[in-house]
Order: structure tokens, then C-alpha cells, then sequence
């Protein structure tokens, strides 16, 4: 790929396997007036990069990425940023960027089982004097959200640690535990550890880096398990703006919508309807049986052993398809036929998985100890493995049919896809 020595566009968000963390990033960098294209995996193998300043990757199983990448797409980003490009990773999007990834960074991830894997919500951090934070004067407490992060470890000297993390503010959680309620309680969270058989501690995210950045060749490579994109976080928008200023010479700029283009008609609204209508009462289920609770308006805190990601990120999808339902092209009869297809199989996915949830409910109510991957139920079992299959990451009817939803999405969002 040969890179042009001024690139004309300042960011590409690379779309693919993303879904809620793709669209959490798109609401909050739309709302902060942040300029970007859309782009995806082909994009990127055909050599798009080129045209821009950096490219973005928001949250999402690196694994998958990787493999939507394909070896000509990574080694499309090597050289994107070999010869100048900026990258900007967060969480997911930042493992992509480590030696467990493309190894842009001589950065490692902790094994799960020797870091926090499921701690989440706000945290204060302790700042490097970079200029990326000149925004941050003492008036602003520099408070911000993770979810769910990994940790990384790195002996590099040439690796910069621009923030590391602090204390964990009282209204976070430690897997599905209230962190001030712990500290007030207990005190510490010794038993609990040894009950649920992982680590809990916030503590012991102590020192550990949050935000980092390096060279890789001539680009400038940051990476963030810092979710700065996460609704209703001022201190997260601000930081937005300065990093699009730092990595792609920008500030933000009013979005110009489109007008809006003419819709499918009354056939559409139906169909949308019943797909909103099956996610919301999936959801609901769940919060009428004590399973999860909405922690912000596109994520669930859910008691352990339950995959409320999974259902999370079902929920969020589907409602962009009905935020954006308005783009559909009235000469595309297949947009239909999509929508349809989707409902069908949204349909059979909420039977199977209400009965699994209501197993899991009497499991965790008998005392059982589950987990995502294990049980002592056949049931739970085999139904995990038809809707999610046995990974941790996405698989199953469960991808199969987010698929098919993301490219619905990816096409509602058209006017920020990249041409050519």
C-alpha cells in the first residue's frame, strides 16, 4: 500500500466486528460532532487506508476481528501505520493493536486469571503529563468508565503509560458485586474471592495501565482500555475531541445529516415493530427475573454465570435498525426480505433463550455454581451451546443471526460508510 504523504480524510472507524461497541462509539463520536467513515474488513484489503490520517477501532473480540481481517487486511495495517498512519484502539480495539493481535505495540495481555476479568464502571485515574490531557485542569476529576477491560504488561521502554488506573469508584462492580457495598460490609473481598473463584479486587488494578502509547514505525499507536465512549460521559466526550485532535489534526465539527431518504413504506414499520417489540420483552424477562439491570442506556450489569452481553448487545442492534429505520431505500424490495428474515430468526432465538435463562435462574436458585461455560444441567448445556455455542466469544444462532443484523445496521448507517 502506498500512502499518500497528506492523507485527505482524518479517520476511518473500522465497522467490522464490533456491533454494541461499534455503535456505542458511532452515537457518542456523531454527538461530539467527531468526523469519520465507516469503513470494513474488504475496505481495508483493497487498500482504503491510505486515504486517511487514522484509523479507529472501538471494542469487540479481537480474535474476530482477526479473522474478518483476513492476512491481507492485517498487513494492510501494518503498513498503514509503518509508514505514518495513527491507530486508535479502544479496549477490544486495543488488543487487536497487541503482540496477542497484530503486534503494532510490544504489549502483552494478563492472563484472565491473573488480572480483575470482570470488573466494570467508573474509575479514577492517575494521569502522565502528556498533552493529550492538557483538557483535564484540576476542576475536572479524571474519572472514567471501563467495561470489562483485559490488562496489559509491557517491559518496553519505548512504550509510553499515559494514565494508570486508580481508585474504583463506589458505584462500579466487581463481577456482579456492588463495589461500595463490598467496602462497606466486608471490608475486603477475600471470601467472596474465594467463592466465586476469580479475581475481584479493585485494588489490585492499582498502578496498572489504562492508556498507552508507542511507535510503530513512523504512526503514532494509542491504546485505551479506557472506554471513552460510553453514554453520558462528559469527561469521556471531552476526551474524545482530544484525541481526534492529537491522532487526526482535528477538532470537532457540527455533523452534516443527509437528508433523509425516502422509506420502504408501510410495510416496513411492522416488521421493525415486531423485532423492537421481541427484544424488549427478551429484556424484560430477564429484569422480571432478577437476572440484569440496565447500568447505562446500552448496558446491563447481570448476575453471574448469565451471558448479558450477548442480550445487551442483541438489544442495542436492534434498536439502531429501528433509530435508523427511516434510511431504508424504497428501491431495494430486498430490504423486506432482510428485515423479515431477521424477525423470523430473532423469534426462535427469544424462545430458546427464555427457557435457558429461566433454567439458569433455578440453577443460581438451587445453588448451583455456574459460569458462562459450565453447569451441571445437560439442559443449560445443550441450549448454551445451539444459541452461543461453547467460546467465549460470539458464536452460535446467537452470531449467526447478530450477523445479519450488523449488516442491516452498516447499511442504515450509509452515510458515513466510505466511498471508494
Amino acid at each position: 500500500m502506498k500512502r499518500s504523504s497528506t492523507a485527505d480524510k482524518p479517520c476511518a472507524f473500522f465497522w467490522d466486528e464490533s456491533f454494541l461497541w461499534g455503535m456505542m462509539a458511532f452515537n457518542a463520536l456523531t454527538t461530539a460532532g467527531l468526523p469519520f467513515d465507516l469503513i470494513r474488513s474488504e475496505d481495508i484489503r483493497k487498500g482504503i487506508l491510505r486515504k486517511y490520517t487514522m484509523l479507529f477501532v472501538p471494542g469487540g473480540w479481537a480474535s474476530n476481528k482477526i479473522k474478518s481481517l483476513g492476512g491481507e487486511g492485517v498487513r494492510e495495517i501494518r503498513e498503514f501505520v509503518g509508514k505514518g498512519g495513527n491507530y486508535l484502539g479502544f479496549c477490544g480495539g486495543a488488543g487487536l493493536a497487541t503482540l496477542d493481535g497484530i503486534g503494532l505495540l510490544n504489549i502483552r495481555r494478563i492472563p484472565t486469571q491473573d488480572r480483575v476479568p470482570s470488573f466494570s464502571g467508573r474509575i479514577r485515574l492517575r494521569l502522565s503529563g502528556h498533552p493529550l490531557w492538557a483538557g483535564m485542569g484540576p476542576a475536572i476529576p479524571s474519572v472514567f468508565h471501563v467495561w470489562w477491560p483485559s490488562q496489559f504488561s509491557t517491559s518496553d521502554p519505548g512504550i509510553n503509560v499515559l494514565a494508570t488506573y486508580d481508585e474504583a469508584l463506589p458505584d462500579s462492580f466487581s463481577s456482579d458485586l456492588n463495589v461500595g457495598d463490598v467496602r462497606k460490609i466486608f471490608g475486603d473481598w477475600v471470601s467472596l474471592e474465594r467463592s466465586y473463584g476469580i479475581n475481584l479486587d479493585p485494588s489490585r488494578l492499582h498502578d496498572q495501565p489504562a492508556v498507552m502509547e508507542g511507535r510503530c514505525g513512523r504512526g503514532k499507536v494509542l491504546l485505551s482500555l479506557v472506554h471513552f465512549d460510553t453514554p453520558n460521559d462528559a469527561n469521556g466526550a471531552a476526551m474524545l475531541g482530544s484525541l481526534w485532535k492529537y491522532l487526526a489534526g482535528v477538532s470537532p465539527i457540527p455533523d452534516p445529516r443527509p437528508s433523509k431518504s425516502p422509506c420502504i413504506g408501510a410495510i416496513k414499520a411492522p416488521v421493525v415493530d415486531i423485532m423492537v417489540t421481541a427484544t424488549e420483552d427478551l429484556i424484560s424477562f430477564g429484569e422480571r427475573n432478577f437476572l440484569w439491570f440496565w447500568r447505562n442506556p446500552m448496558l446491563l450489569q447481570w448476575r453471574r454465570g448469565i451471558r448479558g452481553l450477548e442480550y445487551c448487545t442483541l438489544h442495542g442492534m436492534i434498536k439502531a435498525i429501528a433509530d435508523h429505520a427511516d434510511r431504508f431505500p424504497l428501491d431495494d424490495p430486498s430490504s423486506v426480505d432482510r428485515l423479515q428474515e431477521v424477525a423470523q430468526m430473532l423469534t426462535s432465538f427469544k424462545e430458546k433463550a427464555e427457557r435457558v435463562l429461566l433454567l439458569e435462574r433455578q440453577a443460581l436458585q438451587d445453588g448451583h455454581r455456574i459460569t458462562y461455560e459450565k453447569s451441571d444441567d445437560p439442559e443449560i448445556l445443550q441450549l448454551r451451546a445451539e444459541l452461543f455455542s461453547t467460546s467465549k466469544s460470539y458464536g452460535g444462532m446467537f452470531k449467526k443471526l447478530l450477523d445479519k443484523i450488523d449488516k442491516i445496521v452498516a447499511g442504515l448507517l450509509n452515510p458515513h460508510i466510505a466511498k471508494g
